[in-house]
């Protein structure tokens, strides 16, 4: 798998869109995480990766979202991301995941690549204003890759995501990645509505086919002004999850990204271990995306370091996180992620400003956490990768 993957990598993406990705993402990617390592020996967190929605508006209307596509559409300004990137990159980040709603809505969204060809950025995006002439441009600048969600076959999409033709829209998004030689993923947030068709290997062989390189799954939360219930998988099928991407990682040369285990097949949360944390379009700093309160702005100070390392709010989501539990604290623990944004203050992010009330309306669920029921890494790169530059970072100690 190892070789074909390698051969897969070395033949299908323009050289130099390879070349920015090994650096770039690599090299750089390795040593923020370096980085962050030494901080935290000092008490201080700030995440080698951030997370940054640059826009809430969307053309689409999925099922169980949790961002205001339905209200006027809020964009964080060039000038605004500028700051926030060359400020990061200071103390040594170089990635940066580009959410949205839609990112490429945003007008300045390749300005902000372009400003920055040093970083590496990646685009979570329904892929529908990937055509032919964004593509190469994507490959001219080289350090952009599209990770393009695809939430079930053509049936299930309109269901799920609100809009006719959703699939073959993101279809034609894949296809323009793939004839203009860019590196490229697919995201699935796997629910009851389309585990069955695709969390199989038929899907993600089709998915190779494609010319896709990697594809990520994460587990639908229930959150937001419309939780939907429904979907949420029950915990032995997201342990099947868990077992299908093992099983898989071992055979097919497609890399395949998870964010919910370590090395060791034990859960955990990136913003429990300090990994990640989140900007919304507004510049609100919240612990995650799915957690919409905040106490402090990019807009507050110059640097966003210095928010974020100081921040008490932050600290005390991370570590009462963790204490709770090894999966997501919003989904076990809806009581408590209300009681620390009650204690600190928060403000409501969203312009519904029905935050609070979704919380007090949120029934437990379970998430990744399965702690009797470990499923380790079996291939040896992704086990080397997790236990160097992806684990608890010592918040479960």
């Amino acid at each position: 798998m190892v070789f074909s993957f390698a051969r897969r990598m070395l033949t299908e993406p323009d050289p130099r869109v390879l070349a920015k990705f090994v650096y770039n993402f690599g090299v750089k990617g390795m040593l923020s995480v370096e980085r962050f390592k030494k901080r935290i020996k000092k008490g201080e967190y700030f995440p080698p990766f951030l997370f940054i929605s640059v826009t809430s508006g969307c053309q689409l209307r999925c099922q169980g979202c949790w961002v205001d596509v339905d209200r006027p559409a809020q964009s964080l300004s060039l000038e605004a991301l500028n700051k926030l990137v060359s400020d990061a990159k200071k103390h040594g980040n170089h990635f940066f995941g580009i959410l949205g709603g839609e990112p490429f809505l945003h007008p300045k969204l390749l300005d902000l690549f372009e400003a920055h060809p040093d970083c590496y950025f990646q685009v979570f995006t329904n892929g529908h204003l990937i055509n032919d002439a964004l593509a190469a441009r994507l490959r001219e600048l080289g350090n952009v890759t599209p990770l393009i969600s695809v939430e079930g076959t053509e049936l299930v999409s309109d269901e799920r995501r609100g809009r006719l033709k959703v699939f073959s829209k993101s279809v034609a998004g894949i296809e323009a990645c793939a004839r203009n030689k860019i590196i490229f993923g697919v995201a699935t947030s796997v629910c009851q509505s389309n585990i069955g068709d695709l969390v199989t290997e038929s899907w993600v062989r089709r998915l190779i086919g494609m010319g896709v390189h990697y594809v990520w799954f994460h587990t639908y939360r229930v959150v937001g002004p419309k939780p939907n219930g429904q979907l949420a998988l029950r915990p032995e099928q997201v342990l099947a999850v868990r077992r299908f991407i093992v099983e898989t990682r071992k055979k097919l040369p497609i890399a395949i990204v998870d964010a919910y285990w370590d090395d060791k097949g034990e859960a955990l949360c990136p913003m429990a271990t300090g990994v990640s944390h989140h900007i919304s379009p507004y510049g609100d700093i919240e612990p995650c995306p799915i957690i919409q309160f905040a106490r402090e702005s990019i807009h507050d100070r110059d640097s966003i370091y210095e928010i974020m390392t100081q921040s008490g709010y932050l600290r005390d989501f991370r570590e009462a996180s963790a204490g709770a539990t090894r999966g997501c604290v919003v989904l076990e623990r809806p009581d408590l992620v209300k009681e620390l944004v009650t204690r600190h203050g928060a403000r409501d992010t969203t312009q519904r400003g029905t935050a609070l009330a979704e919380l007090d309306a949120m029934v437990p669920r379970h998430s990744q956490y399965n702690p009797d029921n470990p499923i380790p890494e079996e291939h040896w790169a992704y086990r080397f990768a997790k236990k160097h530059w992806f684990f608890g970072f010592g918040a479960y100690t």
